[in-house]
């Protein structure tokens, strides 16, 4: 799939593990996006975000820490190991970068691996005004005056600062501000004034979140694995595609033990039950979630779940029937029967049969993600559901939940959008039964569309009732 990149510079934050990349990357973009544990290798799949600084915007990238360097000296090694993945994919960005940040420890000192991996910067690099060194954690002056032994390193003074509280940062910004090449653009591009899509890939461990965001992409951004758990932290990775600004949101995939496992306190430090809390959060803050299925294995109660937890937040939906092409005998009617029987809340959610391996189909998703951002904002005048609301209740009487007397809408009226909210508004007395309800909703898709977008239906009650008379 082709989509369009921005011509912003590209910083790299790099170093061996533990040195406080991911402390660094969370200040600077002045968000907790990355994950921070003390961990070694908490931080797998490169994190990314835009920082703005003196009216000049960058990429910053935060990677995996260096554990062996044979990963990254050794080109040909051949390897499943999630480690060896993850290093790879720091030297690929260091040689995409503008501007890398070589990050220390200045409690540690400097150390051998340090030494190391200056050596290896120099051979890839070659330029070394791309590369800043910085001394983090120098907390007070001593420690800020003892970072002058990493000039050893032969890269430069080394500029120390405080990713913890913060000190020194904006030193650190105006220097890669005012180093950075003036050929790529440092202004906000004209998709800055585009509305963002939010879209979180969500769903079990291993059906393919990570390969379809990859196949999206059209490069291997996100690293993929075998063994669950491989993404830990929620991935924001912005592209544009045909004039629309998605911001898509891979996620850790979400296991029903590992939910239990996120609400017992005394796990409550554990990656995993970081990594799923976000994944939770995720939800809320996206425009539409596409939920990725294994379509070789059907539907647990764990789909169910995740689907409950989408509608529950008023988010919009596309099921992504992933592996496709391990199907066999492919009878996309029969499959589509049984994910609306196992998920009969959710049938309004569009369905895609796709492979993120071999790409196939993948290419409709974003085409129907920017449909259903524009269903979500559908606004109805007041003219136009006078009128509807006229015609269905010819089609089908509204039905009482309780007593003798049959109800009477007296108005069907829009409170809000993305997502749609309408109010039917009755008498005091009245009662409108909820399948009463599920039929507005129902008749509003089919009138007005409102695809892959939940909509809201409630009952408002007046003592004094005024407004349109509907016959009825």
């Amino acid at each position: 799939m082709s989509y369009e990149k921005k011509n912003l510079p590209l910083v790299v934050i790099f170093g061996r593990t533990n040195v406080g990349k991911s402390t660094l990357f969370n200040c600077l973009i002045e968000k907790h996006q990355a994950l921070i544990s003390d961990v070694a290798g908490t931080t797998r799949d490169a994190n990314w975000a835009q920082v703005e600084w003196q009216g000049k915007t960058i990429d910053l990238v935060d990677t995996g820490g260096i554990m062996d360097i044979k990963f990254l000296t050794q080109r040909k090694l051949q390897t499943t190991d999630i480690e060896a993945k993850v290093q790879k994919q720091a030297r690929n960005l260091l040689k995409r970068a503008d501007f890398i940040l070589f990050l220390v420890d200045a409690r540690d000192g400097l150390l051998p691996t340090d030494k190391e991996l200056v050596k290896f910067l120099m051979k890839t690099i070659k330029n070394k005004k791309k590369i800043l060194l910085v001394a983090n954690k120098a907390d007070n002056p001593k420690l800020r005056s003892s970072a002058s032994e990493f000039n050893k390193l032969g890269i430069g003074e080394p500029l120390p600062v405080s990713a913890a509280n913060g000190s020194g940062t904006g030193d650190l910004l105006d220097e890669i501000t005012n180093k950075l090449p003036k050929t790529k653009s440092l202004q906000p591009t004209a998709c800055s004034l585009q509305p963002k899509i939010n879209v979180a890939i969500i769903g079990k461990p291993n059906v393919g979140k990570s390969s379809l965001v990859n196949s999206l992409l059209g490069e291997e951004r996100i690293i993929v694995s075998p063994i669950p758990h491989t993404t830990r932290e929620p991935q924001d990775i912005e592209l544009e595609y045909k004039k629309n600004h998605f911001i898509l949101i891979d996620t850790a995939g979400i296991s029903k033990k590992g939910r239990k496992t996120a609400k017992r306190v005394k796990d409550k430090n554990t990656l995993e039950k970081f990594s799923i809390l976000k994944s939770l959060a995720v939800i809320k803050r996206a425009d539409v979630a596409l939920l990725v299925i294994d379509i070789n294995e059907g539907l647990t109660k764990q789909e169910s779940k995740l689907v409950e937890e989408i509608v529950k937040k008023q988010t919009s939906l596309i099921i992504i029937a992933n592996k496709w092409d391990l199907i066999k005998d492919k009878d996309p009617k029969h499959y589509t029967r049984e994910i609306n029987i196992a998920l009969p809340f959710a049938q309004w959610a569009p369905i895609q049969f796709v492979s993120a391996l071999t790409g196939a189909k993948t290419e409709k998703i974003l085409d129907l993600v920017a449909e259903i951002y524009q269903a979500r904002h559908i606004t109805i005048k007041e003219n136009s559901l006078n009128k509807f609301l006229n015609r269905i209740v010819k089609i089908h009487r509204p039905a009482k939940a309780k007593g003798i007397k049959r109800p009477r809408i007296y108005e069907l009226a829009q409170v809000s959008a993305d997502p749609p909210v309408f109010k039917a508004r009755i008498s005091q007395k009245d009662t409108l039964n909820e399948s009463y309800l599920r039929f507005i909703e129902n008749q509003l898709r089919k009138k007005y569309g409102f695809i892959g977008t939940p909509i809201n239906v409630y009952v408002e009650r007046n003592k004094n009732v005024h407004g349109l008379q509907i016959k009825q």
